[in-house]
C-alpha cells in the first residue's frame, strides 16, 4: 500500500517540508519606489492566506510578505482557520499558498475554511484579485490537489486570476520564487520596484538549512524494541554543538541521507554502466556511481522512469496501465517494486548513464519529529526512528534515511541536517492546561518532547499520553522513563493498547473510547490534544473517536460535536502530527 500524499511541510519520514530557507539568507532588501508609487501609509493590502500541516506553507506565507513590503504592498498573513469565509468578500487581492496532505486532503488548518467556501451560502466574490501556490510532489496520484481546489472554487465564484497557479515539485525554491516575484508586482500594480541586494545577511535566518544543512555528529545509536521484537525502533542522539542552531518540542530534523551503496551497484549493473561514467551533476563532474549514491532518489521511481521503462520494454500489461490513466492499478502494480525491481524485470531497458540520471528525481531529506527538548538537551537532538526493511519480488528492501541511520552512519560520517519549525504543535502556553497526547509507535516521538518539556518548566499541568504498538514484551519503547514519568507524577495517566497481546485487537482509539468521560473532563478543563503517527489509518480512527467521545460525554449531536471538535481546531487545541 502506498503511502498518503504529504505536504511539503510535512513531518518526518520521507517527506519533504523544507521552503525558501536560503531565499533571503546572505540577502539585504529595500524597496525603490518609482514616481508613480503610493506612499506607505496609502499602500494596497494583500492577504496571504496559507493551507499548513505543519508549517512550511506558513513560513512561504511570510516570505511572500517580506516581497510585498519590498513593493510597497501592506500583506495581511493570516492561517485558514483565522478567517471566516465570508470574510472573503471584503479582500481584493489574495495569495492562497497551500499543501496537499493526506489522500489530495486540505491541511487541517484549511478544512473548516474549504467547506464553508464549498457552502451554497457563500457569496460571489467578483472584487477579488488572486493567484495560488500549490506545494506538492509528483510522485504521488493526487499533486497538488488541495491548491488546484482552491484557485477552481476562486475562479468559479467569480475571482478574477491574476496569474496562473504555480504548482510546486519537491525541488520548488525556483518556481516559488518565479511566482512570487510574477505574482507580486502585479498585484501592487506595477506602481512600485524592489531591488534586492547582495550583500548583509538576511537577519533571522539561520546559518544552516536546507540548501546548508549542518554537518552533525552521530553520538547514540541504540536499539529500542527487543531483538525478537517484528520491528526495529532505534534511539538516535546527533550532536549539533557549536552550530548555533537551536529548536523547540514539536518541531522537526530533517536529515539528507545518502544511498545504500549496495543498491548502487545493483542499479548501474542493471542498466548495464560501470559506474566510472563521469556526468554533470549541478554543474560538477562526477562518477555515475557518486551520482546516484549521493545526488539522486533511486529507491522509488519516477513516473518519468516507470513510462520510459514502459515504453523500452513493450510489456503490454504494464503499457496498458498506464494508457489506462487508471492511478490505483498502477499503485497496485507497484506496491513492493522500487526502481532496481522495475530494471530487473525488464532486462531489456539498458540505458546510458547520461540518460538515465535524466529520469531521476534529486534525492530528498526526510523530516522526523524531534523526540527531545532544545531546553532539555541544547547541544543534541533526540530522534526516535522505524527502520524500514522488508522483502519483496525475492529481494531484501531497505528504507533509504532509517537504515541510512542504523547502518551507514559511522564514527567519521557526517549527518547533514537542519530544522524545521512547527509553530502550531507546541506545549501549551500556560503551564497549567491539561495535555492529552495520542502517539502510537514512533509517534511517541514528540510527546517525549513534550514531557521532558514539562519537566524542565516544571509545569503543574496535567498529561495524559495514550500509547500503543503491537506486544508489550517487544515493542514497549521507552518503557521504563515513561514509567519513572508516571511515578514523578509529570505523567499523569498513561493508557496503553498493545494490539496483538491478546485474541481481539486493542487500538489506542479503543482506550480513548473506554476513557470518555474522563478525556472529555480534560478538554472541558481546557485541555490540548495532540495526535501524532500515521495518517492513513490511525489518525482517522483515532479523529472519530474523538468526535464520538464529545458525542456521547457532551451530549451533543453529531453536528454539534462537529463543531466542538472544529473550536478545538480553531484554538490551536486539536493539532495532529501525522505522516
Amino acid at each position: 500500500m502506498k503511502s498518503p500524499q504529504l505536504p511539503l511541510d510535512a513531518p518526518y519520514n520521507e517527506s519533504q517540508r523544507a521552503w525558501l530557507n536560503g531565499f533571503f539568507a546572505g540577502m539585504h532588501t529595500h524597496m525603490i519606489q518609482s514616481a508613480g508609487s503610493v506612499n506607505q501609509t496609502d499602500s494596497r493590502i494583500i492577504t496571504i492566506l496559507y493551507g499548513s500541516q505543519t508549517g512550511n506553507a506558513e513560513s512561504v506565507a511570510n516570505d511572500a510578505a517580506s516581497v510585498a513590503k519590498a513593493y510597497g504592498l501592506k500583506p495581511l498573513v493570516k492561517s485558514m482557520d483565522e478567517i471566516e469565509a465570508d470574510a472573503l468578500s471584503a479582500i481584493d487581492c489574495l495569495l492562497i499558498i497551500t499543501s496537499t496532505y493526506g489522500e489530495g486532503e486540505m491541511p487541517d488548518n484549511a478544512q473548516m475554511l474549504w467547506d464553508s467556501v464549498c457552502a451554497d451560502t457563500m457569496p460571489r466574490l467578483e472584487a477579488m484579485k488572486f493567484s495560488v501556490l500549490a506545494l506538492g510532489d509528483t510522485s504521488y496520484d493526487l499533486f497538488c490537489k488541495a491548491g488546484i481546489d482552491w484557485d477552481n472554487k476562486l475562479a468559479e465564484l467569480g475571482a478574477t486570476r491574476v496569474y496562473e497557479r504555480t504548482d510546486c515539485d519537491v525541488d520548488f525554491e525556483e518556481s516559488a520564487e518565479r511566482w512570487m516575484t510574477a505574482v507580486i508586482p502585479h498585484m501592487a500594480g506595477g506602481a512600485a520596484t524592489a531591488v534586492v541586494e547582495t550583500g548583509s545577511r538576511a537577519t533571522g535566518k539561520p546559518e544552516y538549512h536546507r540548501k546548508n544543512p549542518f554537518p552533525a555528529k552521530l553520538l547514540v545509536n541504540r536499539l529500542l524494541t527487543d531483538a525478537s521484537s517484528s520491528k526495529e525502533t532505534r534511539h538516535y542522539e546527533i550532536s549539533i554543538a557549536g552550530s548555533g542552531l537551536t529548536y523547540e518540542a514539536g518541531d522537526a530534523l530533517c536529515v539528507v541521507p545518502t544511498n545504500c551503496p549496495e543498491l548502487v551497484a545493483d542499479i548501474i549493473k542493471a542498466i548495464n554502466c560501470n559506474g566510472d561514467e563521469d556526468e554533470p551533476v549541478n554543474g560538477e563532474l562526477m562518477p555515475l556511481r557518486e551520482a546516484l549514491r549521493t545526488h539522486f532518489e533511486i529507491k522509488a521511481p519516477s513516473k518519468e522512469l516507470i513510462e520510459e521503462i514502459a515504453t523500452r520494454s513493450g510489456d503490454q500489461e504494464l503499457n496498458g496501465i498506464i494508457e489506462s490513466g487508471d492511478k490505483e492499478q498502477l499503485a497496485d502494480y507497484l506496491w513492493g517494486r522500487d526502481t532496481l525491481d522495475l530494471l530487473l524485470q525488464f532486462p531489456v531497458c539498458e540505458f546510458a548513464a547520461a540518460e538515465f540520471i535524466a529520469l531521476l528525481k534529486p534525492l530528498q531529506h526526510r523530516a522526523y519529529s524531534i523526540s527531545s527538548s532544545g531546553n532539555r538537551y541544547p547541544d543534541a537532538v533526540h530522534l526516535t526512528v522505524a527502520s524500514v526493511r522488508y522483502e519483496s519480488h525475492n529481494r531484501q528492501h531497505k528504507g533509504v534515511c532509517s537504515t541510512f541511520l542504523a547502518d551507514l552512519v559511522e564514527d567519521e560520517t557526517k549527518v547533514h541536517c537542519f530544522f524545521t519549525p512547527n509553530k502550531v504543535f507546541r506545549v501549551p502556553e500556560d503551564n497549567n492546561l491539561p495535555m492529552i497526547m495520542v502517539g502510537p509507535g514512533t509517534g511517541i516521538a514528540p510527546f517525549r518532547a513534550f514531557l521532558q518539556e514539562r519537566q524542565y518548566r516544571n509545569a503543574p499541568g496535567k498529561n495524559w499520553l495514550f500509547f500503543g504498538d503491537r506486544n508489550a514484551a517487544t515493542d514497549f519503547i521507552y518503557r521504563e522513563e515513561l514509567e519513572s514519568f508516571q511515578q514523578s507524577g509529570l505523567l499523569t495517566r498513561l493508557d496503553v493498547a498493545f494490539s496483538r497481546d491478546q485474541d481481539a485487537k486493542i487500538y489506542v482509539q479503543d482506550r480513548m473510547l473506554e476513557q470518555g468521560a474522563e478525556l472529555f473532563s480534560w478538554l472541558e478543563q481546557g485541555g490540548y490534544f495532540f495526535v501524532c503517527g500515521d495518517a492513513y489509518r490511525m489518525a482517522k480512527d483515532v479523529d472519530q473517536a474523538l468526535h464520538d467521545v464529545i458525542a456521547e460525554h457532551g451530549k451533543f449531536s453529531e453536528q454539534q460535536a462537529i463543531d466542538y471538535v472544529n473550536r478545538l481546531k480553531k484554538d490551536k487545541r486539536y493539532v495532529r502530527d501525522v505522516y
